[in-house]
């Protein structure tokens, strides 16, 4: 089942391209286009849908990603995503300003898909 971007049902935003995917879950921006805060919520480490999401996103595998947020942490310049400890926390992080990838088949009433993989 494809993983989609989701966000909360009462978020403004209709729409993410990839740019602005990459842009948000990479650190580069910490708003959505509109100018709202966005908050990124991750899988647990080593979760097949963490792995499958950075593959299709950006095509480097979850060792990279790791050494791509050392070197940002360790220069200060961003902070990388929340990362939740499960499927259903990931969920229940849902916010207005959350940013959450998930199987499409998860999609909740609550939750409004902006972007699929």
């Amino acid at each position: 089942m494809p993983l989609v971007l989701a966000v909360h049902q009462d978020n403004e935003i209709s729409s993410l391209d990839k740019k602005d995917v990459i842009d948000i879950y990479m650190g580069r921006y910490s708003t959505f286009p509109n100018g709202q805060i966005a908050k990124p919520v991750d899988f647990p480490t080593n979760s097949i849908e963490r792995t499958t999401f950075y593959q299709a996103l950006v095509g480097k595998t979850e060792r990279k990603i790791n050494a791509y947020w050392s070197r940002l942490l360790f220069s200060g310049r961003a902070t990388p995503p929340l990362e939740a400890s499960s499927k259903q926390a990931v969920i229940d992080l849902l916010g207005e300003s959350t940013l959450i990838y998930i199987h499409k088949g998860d999609i909740t009433k609550e939750m409004k898909i902006v972007y699929q993989l």
